[in-house]
C-alpha cells in the first residue's frame, strides 16, 4: 500500500472536466485507488464516488493505492492532481 497527500490545483470552470479525467486515467490500472477527504473516502475510478467528496481547487486529498500496479498509479494520479492536464 502506497499513500500521499496533495492539494488538488484546478481553475473552478475546469474542475468537472478534470474529475471525468481523473477517473478515466485510475480505471487503466488494477490497484485499487482511494481518494480520501476528511473522513469521507471514495473510489477513485468511480465518478459518483468521486463527486460526493466535492473535491474543488486547493481541496487537499489523501491518495492511498494497493495493487500490483501501486507506485505508478500512485505517481500517475498525484501529479494529475497537482496539475490537471487534459
Amino acid at each position: 500500500m502506497k499513500t500521499s497527500t496533495v492539494t488538488f490545483q484546478c481553475e473552478d470552470a475546469l474542475h468537472m472536466k478534470a474529475i471525468a479525467v481523473l477517473i478515466q486515467r485510475a480505471s487503466v490500472y488494477k490497484s485499487s485507488i482511494w481518494l480520501i477527504r476528511g473522513d469521507r473516502r471514495a473510489n477513485a475510478k468511480s465518478l459518483l464516488g468521486v463527486m460526493s467528496l466535492g473535491i474543488e481547487n486547493g481541496t487537499v486529498v489523501e491518495i492511498v493505492t494497493e495493487g500490483p500496479d501501486e507506485e505508478a498509479a500512485l505517481e500517475d494520479v498525484y501529479n494529475y492532481l497537482s496539475k490537471p492536464n487534459f
